[in-house]
């Protein structure tokens, strides 16, 4: 059985040197020809959608050009809808996808993330002069505009509040500042971009999970060279002001943690 030791590690070894050999491709490549090729949808504001003018712009469009900028080449941006994103990295479509993609062991058991670049997390949104509902716990026995099928609807419900449905974040504020409801649970994101469009709404936030969920520039695994620049392209703009530049154009504070 010795031929079939000797198989399986020489089959190991080449294995090893195409890994080694195909690391650092996608990086050479994408300096090679001065364009980092970027897969987002273009119909998710405030992250990526189209102005007034069908220019492409959002949070993650700025943050996809300051990388670029880092890498020394061009950003493109090829788009193309949510459920078939992520698959266009399988066939090379693009680089990286950068589309709010979340962290999750899932994802990263096919492909390779890059550090999180912004972060997410529940919190419990009351108007502006509501002094009785300070924590989640407070909801008991309160109308919460959610929802229904939402992971905000089951944090409400868990603590205790009578649910009002609703078909997104739009409506449960509205039905907040209409006194249909005395809550909402909703993502704080959201609750920045709305804020951010409108100041002067009578809504503030009450309370927030500690716990956040973290989106990443997300590309095929393999090329740890890529991650590695990509990495270093996130701290270069966080350290020289670029990404809170970014965030406060688009939520009027830091977003990534």
């Amino acid at each position: 059985m010795k031929w079939l030791k000797s198989l399986i590690v020489a089959t190991a070894v080449q294995a090893l040197a195409v890994t080694a050999t195909l690391a650092g491709a996608n990086l050479d490549q994408i300096k090679a020809d001065g364009v980092f090729k970027i897969g987002t949808e273009g119909t998710y504001a405030p992250f990526t959608y189209h102005d007034e003018n069908n220019k492409l712009v959002g949070f993650d469009v700025e943050i996809g050009e300051a990388i670029a900028a880092k890498l020394g080449v061009k950003p493109e941006f090829l788009e193309g809808k949510w459920d078939g994103l992520i698959a266009g990295l399988d066939v090379k479509r693009y680089d990286a996808v950068i589309n709010q993609v979340g962290i999750t062991e899932e994802r990263k058991a096919k492909y390779a993330f890059s550090d999180p670049y912004i972060a997410s997390k529940a919190v419990l949104i009351v108007k502006g002069d509501n002094d009785a509902i300070k924590t989640f716990a407070d909801l008991k026995g309160k109308k919460s505009a959610q929802s229904l099928t939402s992971n905000f609807g089951k944090l409400a419900e868990k603590n205790g509040a009578e649910l009002v449905g609703t078909d997104g974040f739009d409506q449960s504020i509205q039905l907040l500042l209409t006194g249909r409801a005395d809550a909402t649970i909703n993502d704080s994101l959201s609750f920045l971009d709305f804020k951010k469009h409108k100041p002067d709404a009578d809504v503030k936030i009450a309370a927030q999970e500690e716990n956040a969920d973290y989106s990443g520039v997300i590309v095929r695994k393999g090329d740890p060279e890529l991650v590695e620049a990509i990495n270093k392209a996130l701290a270069d703009i966080k350290a020289d002001g670029t990404y809170q530049k970014i965030a406060d154009k688009y939520f009027g504070e830091d977003v990534s943690k």
